[in-house]
């Protein structure tokens, strides 16, 4: 189905949402018509922060807001869903378009099976209905569909459209670049070389994918890292927890901008402990650029002053790998919290490959390994 339609199905002139893959059509014609603008299309740090901002535009407008989000999300709306939206609340109407990844019977990554098997209850438990969008799913279908979704709306309730794989489809090609010289995996093996074998918590998408593949090609165990393949955001909380319980470790976290953007209170629970053995890696290319490369606000925004005001006594940003190794080295022999932002390139190799061993793997080998440190 051309995105088109079901843009137009909707009747809404306000989109805002978190990039995903399976939506990367529906992402990449709302860029193409409205770029970024704050009266039309927003992209926002987490599926919650969208959902507001759908309430902000009802009560102004009195007119239906669209969030879209991949299913991964649906955590992230269940409160302003349940205590904003809700029709025992403040009956506010919104309409969800999601990606469903993990469909049962369609093959998909560790991290969004269960998902994937729960998406349609857990909208049924939020009182949200939903209509599954498929490769097959005729323009009449949806306009039926959408037909009973407004009598809902009217009522003040939320409804969802629910994206197959493959099911959208968009014509025009949009690119995303910036003018950053630094490749992530490059970056990624020079944060290995220099931790050696010390722990590292990598955020989700495809730092933690590369990160695999240069421990690969090291032939090096992958012992050292924990793959934080899902659970976008937290990669950090992890290695917060992991540092204040090993304090005798160096602890290395690759975070992504995108990420450290969706729970960016995180960056003030850190700074507020400020453990001496953490190194906070932020690779910034301003972009969701694991799910299409759509922007983020990172790209406009100073992290290193945000990290100084959430209590990290040491932060810089660098864009060269002169100074990024010298960063890197003196973090290693430096005892205090340390946040090193590294700009860095829009792209990856499209070989990229995926991790070979389960993530239950991943997790027993890296406890066995952290269980020999301290």
């Amino acid at each position: 189905m051309n995105v088109e339609k079901l843009v137009e199905v909707t009747q809404s002139d306000f989109f805002t949402g978190v990039p995903d893959s399976q939506l990367k059509a529906l992402c990449d014609y709302l860029m193409k018509r409205y770029g970024i603008h704050p009266k039309h299309h927003v992209i926002a740090a987490n599926e919650g922060n969208c959902t507001a901002m759908a309430a902000g535009y009802y009560l102004a407008t009195g007119k239906v807001p669209v969030v879209y989000m991949q299913n991964s999300g649906e955590g992230n709306i269940i409160n302003p869903v349940a205590s904003l939206l809700n029709d025992k609340v403040y009956a506010i109407p919104c309409i969800f378009i999601i990606g469903w990844r993990g469909e049962p019977g369609v093959h998909d990554e560790p991290q969004h099976i269960y998902q994937g098997e729960v998406t349609l209850k857990l909208l049924e438990d939020m009182g949200i209905s939903s209509f599954v969008i498929g490769r097959e799913t005729s323009e009449e279908e949806l306009q039926t569909a959408m037909d009973e979704f407004k009598k809902k709306l009217a009522a003040g309730k939320n409804v969802a459209f629910v994206i197959r794989k493959g099911a959208l489809s968009y014509e025009e090609k949009v690119t995303y670049q910036n003018n950053n010289i630094m490749v992530r995996e490059d970056v990624i093996r020079h944060i290995v070389d220099i931790s050696e074998e010390e722990p590292i918590i990598s955020t989700t998408g495809k730092a933690s994918r590369e990160l695999f593949e240069i421990r690969e090609a090291k032939k090096q165990s992958h012992k050292y890292d924990f793959l934080t393949v899902g659970s976008m955001g937290h990669a950090s909380s992890i290695a917060l927890s992991l540092a204040i319980h090993k304090p005798h470790t160096k602890i290395w976290c690759i975070d992504g901008d995108g990420a450290l953007l969706m729970h960016m209170g995180s960056m003030a629970v850190l700074g507020g402990n400020h453990p001496d053995n953490l190194v906070h890696i932020v690779i910034n290319n301003g972009a969701h650029e694991t799910v299409g490369g759509m922007p983020t606000v990172a790209g406009n925004i100073d992290l290193t002053a945000i990290a100084k005001a959430c209590g990290y006594p040491y932060a810089v940003c660098v864009d060269n790998f002169l100074d990024l190794d010298r960063e890197l080295k003196e973090a290693k022999q430096r005892h205090t919290l340390s946040l090193i932002e590294v700009k860095c390139s829009i792209g990856a190799r499209a070989d990229l490959g995926r991790p070979t061993t389960t993530a239950l793997e991943n997790k027993q080998n890296f406890m066995e390994y952290l269980s020999v440190l301290d």
